[in-house]
């Protein structure tokens, strides 16, 4: 089984509705998002999966998040934008991309910072 992986970066501010602690006031971070696909086999090109496609669909989605006020971006608007959501999130709308192929999307990493992050895989 092969694993491959991209990381991209956004710029964003937020606050946690329903938290006691200096996150319920409004901050920002600089996201690390890590998208990994795995399949088995290897194409006539000797890859599993095309690093430029994968990019191109993650950048797609964090577009929406960059130099947001995440609060006021859907789903976020209903839902706390902790890294947890934004994981699931993200996973959600990058899944059907990988859905017909011999490919598919194993996790997505969102790190607030250098050492706090969250891994989702269903």
């Amino acid at each position: 089984m092969y694993q491959l992986f991209i990381e991209e970066h956004f710029d964003a501010a937020h606050r946690l509705r329903n938290y006691q602690g200096k996150c319920e006031n409004l901050h920002g971070h600089r996201y690390k998002v890590i998208a990994r696909v795995e399949g088995e086999k290897i194409n006539n090109s000797g890859m599993v999966y095309d690093f430029a496609q994968l990019k191109y669909y993650l950048r797609e989605i964090l577009a929406r998040f960059d130099h947001a006020y995440l609060n006021e971006v859907p789903p976020f608007d209903q839902i706390e934008p902790s890294c947890e959501n934004l994981a699931a999130s993200i996973y959600k709308e990058l899944q059907p991309h990988f859905s017909d192929l011999a490919v598919t999307l194993a996790s997505v990493e969102v790190w607030e910072s250098p050492t706090t992050g969250v891994a989702y895989r269903p």
